[in-house]
């Protein structure tokens, strides 16, 4: 069974800047998204401090955010790495599988990817997720390129607040 520990940490600077975002675009009525916690059953607790120190995963979870963007339901995971090459097993099978059920009933669903060794942010829309997912499955690359991804769904950073609300638009204006 998975633990958590301190690496469960990974991400979370990319994690409070999408949830400063998420909050100002509540503030401005732009979207409603909310952070989904990862259930967990925790084993041991540091008395001094009441951290956490070591846990289990309860159940598996299906993506970190899930809420509405101008009455449009939206669900994304946050995923970080370092080099310009992102692991596809870096995304669950479960997530995608969630993510396809999200799709089917309307939804959008994508990821935000930061890559942190270049201090780039980059949404994946669903449909390029799949791609990814399948070639890994049938013996091809288990890993893209950041230089893979459309340039027009990179996401610029202004101070602590990531804008993906006009790469939800574009990848909107593709499926049309």
């Amino acid at each position: 069974m998975a633990t958590w520990n301190s690496r469960g940490l990974r991400g979370s600077e990319l994690e409070e800047m999408i949830n400063l975002t998420n909050e100002k675009y509540r503030e401005k009525k732009l979207a409603l998204i909310q952070k989904i916690p990862t259930p967990i059953k925790p084993i041991q607790i540091d008395k001094a401090t009441r951290h956490i120190t070591l846990a289990y995963f309860d159940q598996r979870s299906t993506v970190d955010y899930i809420g509405t963007v101008q009455g449009i339901p939206v669900c994304f995971d946050a995923k970080e790495c370092r080099s310009r090459t992102f692991p596809i097993q870096n995304v669950h099978e479960h997530q995608v599988l969630f993510m396809q059920d999200f799709e089917d009933q309307g939804g959008i669903a994508f990821l935000l990817i930061y890559f942190s060794g270049e201090n780039r942010y980059f949404y994946l829309p669903f449909s390029q997720l799949v791609d990814f997912w399948n070639r890994s499955r049938t013996g091809h690359a288990k890993s893209f390129h950041m230089e893979e991804l459309d340039r027009n769904f990179e996401i610029k950073c202004h101070g602590y607040y990531l804008n993906y609300l006009p790469a939800i638009q574009a990848d909107l204006n593709h499926r049309t």
